[in-house]
């Protein structure tokens, strides 16, 4: 059975009903999942594969928000308002697999299993924490730290911080996560790598140090 950390205080029995009723969709490596402003309908649990959530701005510029990977969801705000539309865009990073769960489904589901209640308010409240702590981190925390925080997170994402994983997002993706510019990710990212910590390739980075990234990170 699919790996859910989200679902893994549910009762056996309540997480087979809840996969049973999930259809699976596969995705290509760029295939996008949902476009912003589409109407919401459904939450998708991550089986494989890891997805970016990304915005369009005013001026025409495409942010990426936040990177989520298995064991993680996107799209719950689908379950708790009603004609609601997607605020971002969500796209495949690579080929992908989840489980998704439309809003009337999910209402079944809830009928008669409350417990279930229970997992999609733990999901908005991590949501909400996390929001609270980038807003915190935007306005007292330096734009480098950021970065080094953002990648260290992506690090562990993409290999359980171990050293010499491979980050395949560009800089770009990384100053939106990071909430700064291009241009503030390539000098702090040349700076590390001159320390050892990173080394740089086209469209991503090897964390070679991790450790050590993570004390500058703490230390900044």
């Amino acid at each position: 059975m699919v790996e859910m950390q989200l679902f893994r205080e549910l009762p056996e029995a309540e997480l087979r009903r809840l996969v049973a009723i999930a259809r699976r969709r596969r995705f290509a490596r760029n295939e996008v999942v949902f476009h912003q402003d589409d109407p919401a309908g459904t939450l998708h649990l991550i089986a494989r594969g890891r997805f970016a959530s990304r915005l369009t701005t005013s001026l025409g510029d495409t942010v990426t928000l936040s990177v989520q990977g298995p064991g993680d969801a996107f799209g719950e705000l689908a379950l708790v308002e009603a004609g609601a539309r997607r605020s971002t865009s969500v796209v495949a990073l690579e080929p992908g697999e989840t489980y998704a769960i439309t809003s009337d489904d999910f209402d079944l589901l809830r009928g008669q299993y409350p417990s279930v209640n229970e997992v999609l308010v733990r999901l908005l409240a991590q949501r909400l924490r996390r929001q609270g702590e980038l807003l915190v981190e935007a306005l007292f925390v330096s734009a480098e730290t950021r970065v080094l925080r953002r990648l260290g997170e992506l690090a562990e994402l993409y290999g359980h911080g171990e050293p010499g994983t491979e980050v395949p997002l560009t800089q770009e993706d990384i100053a939106g996560l990071a909430g700064t510019s291009r241009a503030t990710v390539n000098r702090v990212l040349r700076s590390e790598a001159k320390r050892g910590t990173v080394e740089l390739r086209r469209g991503k980075t090897s964390v070679l140090d991790p450790e050590a990234l993570a004390r500058r990170a703490r230390a900044s």
